[in-house]
């Protein structure tokens, strides 16, 4: 037993019957088979058999899970939740934590050497998640989610519409987006629509960490010039800036939602020559 983690190797908690969704936690179940095994399919890796799964709920996508993975690591923060989960799994090879995921140190769970990662999880920490996966030693394979359409739109935006959400998983993860999942097929009904995203993290990251700090003292004002911003946010004048941008080809009116990765590095590597 790992310390700080309580692992549920089984029993069943009584709750009359059911058990209601708590709205403090985003929970909305996703009720459709076949997009669950979408979901399972996207996210399947020939030679992979392990998934940790985020947020599993009533065991619905944990279900498909198993139709391509033999082990999946369920992470659920709802005790009565996790405490329910193993009854529905007799005979399989399925491990539950009664753990926050953000707050979960994942290196902890001993996890083989390759692994992926899936959840249908709320929209409130769908970055930090992210983050959290990219960021870790021992980065999964493939990271499949099922999150709110806006914010599945915003990670995978193209030239134009680039913002830190994009550009700073883009840099760590080739991202896809996937089917897009109406408000309908779930219980209770969200607010909004939502959309599978696949992100592939790269061997090596596209970028410098110092190149992200640059990115985000670019998107100070989004929507204000790149150029001001980065005098504000740099403390240079503008005209050594211009000058700057001039060299590497980047148009002084442009935005930071219009900069692609590969500028952002010429850039950074410019300024922090001078």
């Amino acid at each position: 037993m790992v310390a700080g983690l309580r692992l549920i190797n089984s029993g069943l908690l009584i709750t009359g019957g059911r058990m209601k969704n708590r709205k403090s936690l985003g929970q909305h179940w996703l009720k459709d088979r076949d997009i669950l095994l979408d979901i399972s399919n996207l996210a399947a890796v020939d030679g992979v058999n392990t998934v940790v799964e985020i947020g599993p709920g009533l065991g619905t996508l944990t279900s498909a899970l198993f139709q391509n993975f033999s082990k999946v690591v369920a992470i659920e923060l709802d005790n009565r939740l996790a405490a329910n989960l193993p009854k529905s799994f007799p005979g399989k090879n399925l491990e539950v934590y009664n753990q926050d995921i953000l707050s979960l140190n994942v290196e902890e769970l001993s996890l083989p050497d390759k692994y992926v990662v899936a959840g249908n999880i709320p929209y409130y920490i769908t970055s930090p998640i992210i983050q959290k996966f990219l960021h870790i030693k021992d980065r999964p394979q493939k990271i499949v989610l099922l999150i709110q359409k806006e914010v599945a739109e915003r990670l995978g935006a193209q030239e134009g519409d680039y913002s830190v959400l994009a550009l700073s998983a883009q840099i760590y993860a080739k991202v896809t987006l996937g089917p897009v999942v109406g408000r309908e097929f779930f219980t209770p009904p969200p607010k909004v629509d939502s959309q599978i995203v696949m992100l592939e993290p790269f061997e090596k990251p596209l970028a410098s960490e110092t190149t992200i700090s640059l990115i985000k003292l670019g998107f100070i004002a989004p929507r204000k010039k790149l150029i001001s911003n980065l005098a504000i946010g740099l403390q240079m004048p503008k005209d050594n800036l211009l000058q700057i941008f001039q060299k590497i080809g980047i148009d002084k009116n442009a935005r930071p939602a219009d900069l692609p990765i590969a500028d952002w590095v010429t850039l950074e590597k410019n300024i922090h020559k001078r």
